[in-house]
């Protein structure tokens, strides 16, 4: 892991703030303890006769001083220490974003969505919790603690003051044995509701299926389980919180039961006088306090490094996708695929084996075959979402190791199988992949993807926001704005993975007459189902279990007989008996 994604990172960033916070913190503890002192002050004042009145608010006025003089500290650490904690947070939050970012497709392909939200959510207000409140609430129980003893040792009794700390030893031996178990518990609660984040993500965002398969009670008893399972793990938290803090209580209220019955004795022996014995119990009542946040604070540091180990598995997280290269020239658009193989590494059959062959600028490939054969697999290789070896992939003649991994990626426009767009405008949608698109850029895109005039009929045009994922918008709708946002990209090489499988044959036949047009002179690669989408490209890769099984142009792989000719005359017969049945109905 980087050293810049380290705490101390984030903490020396903001050093001038912990510390200013710190000096203040210290500042108000030293104010506070001087607030008894001046109380027996006035006591032994009144009570031994050698205290006038203005004698009396002399005293009030220093008290009232250092109640101003508190607020005005509690007021700057606040801003110093929480405001660090909160800028911790918002740092750590954007860099595990970009780190995020970074990685490769096989850890999205691991790793669930709903946990990497938990470590945004959870994990990182237990972080801001641990840098921020357990800070101020360490520093101030032990700067507190001290300065009381102080006071407490050398202008009061030394005898009362080493009988009345005897709890205290308790207090931080039980502390150890508190932290080290709050720390376990936690991190199991934090996993159980990563598992839940989980599963209510997925069945949100499925919750089409969901009702469409009637299967909400089920659902219901799913999430419940998990939901469950959380309630327990987060009990198991607060059970153990729930003795341990009154067991805190129990023994520091023993320090003023020693306070009461030892220092009272004292008092009417007249080893003290009455103003020592009132400071003395106000001391007593201002350490509750420091040893209460002792646990507080070792609860929220056990926590937060809980959640920072968890934090650190993504910051350690590395993409098996290097990014070395140097060469960063315009792409023309040549393909050369030479002996090409791969295989997904929790996988143990070949998804591409021994794929070999070239695509000139200008010239349009289509791939085919049954599900599951490698066709986009062969694209995302082409994209370098996946290692290759050296020499098994060229464009222009160079290596795709050797790009720089940006330009690389910017010499493709990629309409993906599974069609996204995000819950934005239908104007933003479509300028995704364009640094300063304009409205007529867009409109034009939109034109030659045949979606301008259904999103004319919208009430708001190019401002309608669709939903999560495009979801209010039809499949076909939301093929073509991604055909249309992959177009106002203009880039040398277009991917069309099964783009067009939701719209019409009509609309189809349009949409290639337009790509026809204005793609010429560059590359396009066409994924398809259906012959009728890719009759007309230059060469067509017949991808069978992984293995190329054809290739050739459309006339050439007909006149072959072998799978390609088979699928294609498979579609023209149930292309003839739709027609059939269709005219049978128009006559009836």
């Amino acid at each position: 892991m980087e050293k810049k994604y380290k705490l101390s990172h984030y903490l020396y960033k903001y050093r001038v703030k912990y510390i200013l916070g710190i000096l203040t913190l210290f500042a108000v503890d030293i104010i506070n303890t001087y607030i008894p002192q001046f109380t027996g002050e006035v006591t032994d004042g009144l009570t031994a006769r050698t205290l006038d009145m203005s004698g009396v608010y002399h005293l009030i006025i220093k008290i009232l001083l250092c109640g101003l003089a508190i607020a005005l500290c509690r007021f700057l650490w606040r801003y110093f220490i929480f405001g660090s904690a909160r800028a911790i947070e918002y740092d750590m939050r954007n860099d595990l974003f970009a780190h995020l970012e970074t990685l490769s497709m096989n850890y999205y392909n691991k790793n669930k969505t709903g946990d990497l939200m938990a470590h945004f959510t959870s994990d990182l207000n237990a972080i801001r919790m641990s840098v921020g409140m357990a800070v101020i609430s360490s520093f101030d129980s032990i700067f507190m603690t001290i300065m009381i003893l102080i006071k407490m040792f050398f202008n009061i009794s030394i005898s009362l003051t080493l009988l009345a700390s005897v709890p205290l030893i308790i207090i931080a031996f039980a502390s150890i044995w508190y932290g080290k178990n709050i720390k376990i518990r936690f991190e199991k609660k934090q996993e159980a509701f990563s598992n839940l984040t989980d599963v209510a993500n997925e069945d949100i965002s499925g919750v089409r299926v969901i009702k469409a398969f009637v299967r909400e009670r089920s659902r219901l008893k799913e999430f419940a389980k998990y939901n469950q399972d959380n309630m327990d793990k987060t009990m198991d938290v607060v059970k153990l919180q729930a003795v341990a803090i009154p067991l805190l209580d129990i023994i520091t209220g023993l320090s003023s039961l020693i306070t009461l019955v030892y220092g009272g004795s004292l008092a009417i022996m007249g080893k003290i006088s009455l103003g020592q014995f009132i400071a003395f119990n106000q001391y007593i009542g201002m350490l509750v306090w420091p040893m209460l946040a002792i646990g507080e604070s070792i609860t929220t540091f056990s926590q937060g490094k809980a959640s920072l180990n968890r934090v650190y598995s993504i910051f350690s997280a590395k993409s098996e996708i290097i990014d070395n290269g140097t060469y960063d020239k315009p792409v023309m658009g040549d393909i050369e695929l030479n002996h090409l193989s791969f295989k997904y590494e929790d996988k143990t059959v070949t998804a591409l084996n021994d794929i070999t062959l070239k695509v000139n600028n200008g010239e349009s490939l289509a791939i085919v075959g049954k599900t599951g054969c490698g066709k986009t697999t062969l694209v995302n290789l082409l994209l370098r979402m996946y290692n290759v070896d050296n020499g098994m992939i060229k464009i222009d003649g160079i290596d795709i190791n050797d790009y720089k991994l940006k330009h690389l990626r910017e010499s493709f426009a990629y309409v993906l199988q599974d069609n996204f767009l995000f819950s934005d405008t239908i104007t933003n949608n479509i300028g995704f992949g364009s640094s300063h698109p304009t409205m007529d850029m867009i409109t034009s895109a939109a034109k030659n993807a045949l979606i301008h005039d259904n999103i004319m009929d919208f009430k708001d045009g190019y401002e309608t926001l669709v939903g999560e994922r495009g979801v209010t918008i039809s499949g076909g709708q939301k093929q073509r704005s991604a055909i249309a946002r992959a177009l106002l990209k203009d880039a040398p090489i277009l991917i069309l993975d099964d783009s067009l499988s939701a719209v019409d044959t009509d609309t189809e036949e349009k949409i290639l007459n337009n790509l026809s047009q204005i793609r010429k002179g560059k590359t396009s690669i066409i994924i398809a189902h259906r012959i009728s989408t890719i009759m007309n490209a230059d060469k067509i890769l017949v991808l069978d279990d992984g293995n190329m099984a054809e290739y050739g142009t459309f006339d050439e792989l007909v006149k072959k007989g072998g799978i390609f000719a088979t699928m294609y005359e498979k579609q023209q017969l149930e292309k003839q008996i739709d027609s059939d049945e269709s005219n049978e109905g128009e006559v009836k």
